[in-house]
């Protein structure tokens, strides 16, 4: 299986996800420039955490006009694998690959901290390493994860299992429904503010985060 880890002007976390994919899975990956516009040799596409274009006008909402971007909606609209990280989740919300947008924490602060999660869809690719209702515990780090949606919006996931991580105990950010990560309708598309990238190698102090890419592999190898 080969990733491609999109690359944007203010990426930072790019290398973290190479890092997975590459050096613990020891899967072909290629870093993919936000200019390039043939990513037809990669199976999945990941956008990593960072601050692309500097977070100007709104979180990801230039980096969703890169060229890259026509050609991850092509890859999504085709049932193969998205993951967004944190700006990355950001991204996808501005692209319209996934519901609802992603706003200021409610306390308008930066958080980094680690948070515990509950698994509310096991089913997706992206998570079938886990249990139902598994808790897990992953870095956060962002300045405007606070999800949000109208209320219609929020009863079609809710009703729909497109709600697929959940913040346990303290809201950090003041998110809808206490919402961590969501996936499109058809499971394909996962965006979650949470780090599982940094949380994939014990001498980070926790592995929770490796279950969502050695998952995806295995579920693949079993397709295969």
């Amino acid at each position: 299986m080969k990733f491609g880890i999109v690359v944007f002007p203010g990426s930072n976390c790019d290398r973290d996800v190479a890092y997975v994919t590459r050096d613990i899975l020891k899967q072909p990956t290629r870093m993919v420039w936000h200019q390039d516009t043939d990513i037809s040799d990669l199976d999945v596409i990941i956008i990593p955490g960072g601050f692309s274009y500097g977070d100007y006008l709104r979180c990801g909402a230039i980096a969703r006009f890169s060229p890259v971007m026509q050609q991850v909606t092509n890859h999504a609209n085709q049932g193969k694998p998205v993951l967004g990280i944190c700006n990355g989740f950001q991204v996808l919300t501005e692209a319209g690959l996934l519901p609802g947008a992603l706003t200021r924490n409610q306390h308008l602060h930066f958080i980094c901290d680690r948070a515990p999660l509950t698994v509310e869809n096991n089913t997706l690719i992206w998570t079938q390493g886990y249990s139902q209702g598994e808790m897990i515990t992953l870095p956060i780090a962002h300045g405007e994860g606070r999800f949000q949606a109208d209320a219609d919006t929020l009863k079609a996931l809710e009703d729909n299992g497109q709600i697929v991580f959940r913040y346990v105990g303290e809201n950090p950010n003041g998110s809808l429904n206490n919402i961590a990560g969501i996936c499109n309708v058809t499971g394909n598309v996962l965006g979650m503010m949470p780090h599982p990238e940094r949380a994939a190698d014990e001498v980070l102090g926790g592995s929770d985060g490796l279950k969502m890419f050695a998952g995806l592999l295995e579920k693949v190898a079993a397709m295969a």
